[in-house]
């Protein structure tokens, strides 16, 4: 309505606006009583076909739901034929769930309002403070660069929301400063939360809490700023993602939350389970949703944990109409397309379930693919989880207990030493060697019972992805 009040004023054109609670109002004018017995959809259609002025903006808010009427739907008729004579327009203002019948869609021109940039949400925080100030004074202790942190943390939310979160840091103590900054991204978690498609993922994760992946970690570190704005003014294209194939296991999810925490960016998981909807059409909107917010959040990590039963049915004869398929064809034409600072990480299981097309070239930066780890990089995991378990690795036979894990994958490594904490704690008695041999000896790897399937992987990758380690 702001945007349709802007147009009116500065094309200086009249402006009448219909709700289901008010009926038909003046809408630059306020104060004016609303025109009687409008309330109903139809009258009110009715009556601004034949009493509307010639170049008049009509602005219909929540029509969509009424127009399953067919009274309502031919009243919407005869006003956009009439508008038509008369240059006038009629704006429908609804909610991005509501479709339109395909006779009024061939009239209509689609406008998504768009999220608020940088220098809007900027302007969005000096405005809503100067408001607040005038109701009891406002402390404001902000360098450019906390201001810069805040407007970066508040993109991707609607204006209303950007707003609502300031005014939120400013209740308790009614002051701005750096501290509010962790305050407004609790806020943005909190409201994405609630969009149901793209989730906010808290990343505490260090590259060094890894184990092995020396050439994954390598690759990172070559491109840590290569998100930067400093990068684009040297001439850098910013890197698009890679893709992590491997065991079950092997470290892919958390190797995506340490990116997060090295290169200091949001990391935003993708819920694809909470892409499908029911109707027809509403999936495919939700995806373009989803990765409109990403550019709106860039610079950014998106997150797509097991890509492959996300899209599995592009790869084969799918029973879902061509869903999966349209979908993944999205998709691919956003990653090979997008020029804002958005970095996938893509991470999958069964290879043989990804579409061929994901794995060309240029759809990625890189492959990699992650193996059980090696006796170092074994012994690195071992050492990194007594650490966070408060205990001194060297008082550990470190080599011997590497030994006793080998085809362990780094989630079996790290269940087999809080085993043997728990075996421990309920023998009274301190952590050994031993007790952790015991317990990674007590439970076999998956790489034993799916042995076949794990060479099979092993096998294809060689000679098409690149090794982590």
């Amino acid at each position: 309505m702001e945007v349709v009040r802007t147009v009116a004023a500065e094309q200086k054109k009249h402006l009448l606006v219909w709700s289901v609670t008010q009926g038909v109002y003046e809408g630059l004018l306020a104060g004016e009583p609303a025109v009687p017995d409008t309330v109903n959809p139809a009258g009110a259609l009715t009556y601004l076909t034949m009493h509307a002025p010639s170049g008049t903006i009509v602005a219909m808010l929540d029509l969509a739901g009424h127009l399953e009427d067919e009274r309502v739907l031919r009243s919407l008729r005869e006003l956009i034929t009439s508008a038509e004579r008369n240059d006038s327009t009629v704006v429908l203002i609804d909610g991005g769930g509501d479709e339109l019948p395909p006779v009024v869609r061939a009239t209509a021109a689609r406008l998504d309002i768009s999220l608020p940039g940088a220098v809007e949400l900027a302007d969005i925080v000096r405005r809503t403070v100067r408001e607040a100030h005038t109701k009891q004074a406002i402390d404001v202790q902000l360098r450019k660069e906390d201001l810069a942190a805040i407007v970066q943390n508040l993109q991707g939310l609607p204006r209303k929301q950007a707003r609502q979160a300031i005014i939120e840091t400013l209740v308790d103590d009614r002051r701005l400063d750096s501290a509010d900054v962790k305050r407004i991204i609790e806020f943005k978690k909190r409201a994405l939360k609630g969009m149901g498609v793209l989730e906010p993922v808290e990343s505490f994760t260090t590259l060094d809490e890894i184990g092995g992946m020396t050439k994954l970690k390598e690759w990172l570190d070559l491109r840590s700023r290569a998100l930067s704005d400093e990068a684009g003014e040297f001439g850098i294209e910013p890197p698009r993602g890679l893709l992590m194939l491997g065991v079950q296991g092997a470290g892919k999810s958390l190797s995506a939350k340490a990116v997060a925490t090295a290169w200091r960016r949001p990391l935003m998981r993708m819920d694809v389970g909470a892409l499908y909807d029911r109707y027809v059409g509403e999936t495919e909107r939700r995806l373009r949703d989803a990765l409109r917010q990403a550019e709106m959040m860039a610079p950014v990590i998106l997150w797509i944990d097991e890509i492959e039963k996300a899209f599995a049915s592009a790869a084969s004869q799918s029973t879902d109409g061509g869903l999966s398929k349209r979908m993944f064809g999205s998709l691919l034409t956003w990653m090979q397309e997008h020029t804002k600072p958005v970095f996938v990480i893509a991470t999958a299981n069964d290879v043989s379930a990804l579409p061929p097309e994901l794995l060309r070239k240029g759809r990625f930066d890189e492959i990699f693919f992650i193996d059980l780890p090696s006796a170092i990089a074994r012994r690195q995991i071992v050492e990194i989880h007594l650490k966070k378990r408060n205990r001194d690795p060297e008082l550990f036979d470190l080599d011997a207990i590497a030994n006793a894990c080998q085809s362990y994958s780094g989630a079996e490594i790290e269940a087999g030493i809080k085993a043997s904490i728990y075996a421990a704690f309920a023998k009274n008695s301190l952590l050994s060697t031993r007790l952790i041999v015991e317990a990674m000896q007590a439970s076999p790897p998956l790489s034993v019972t799916m042995a076949e399937k794990i060479e099979a992987l092993r096998e294809w990758a060689s000679n098409r992805c690149v090794p982590a380690e």
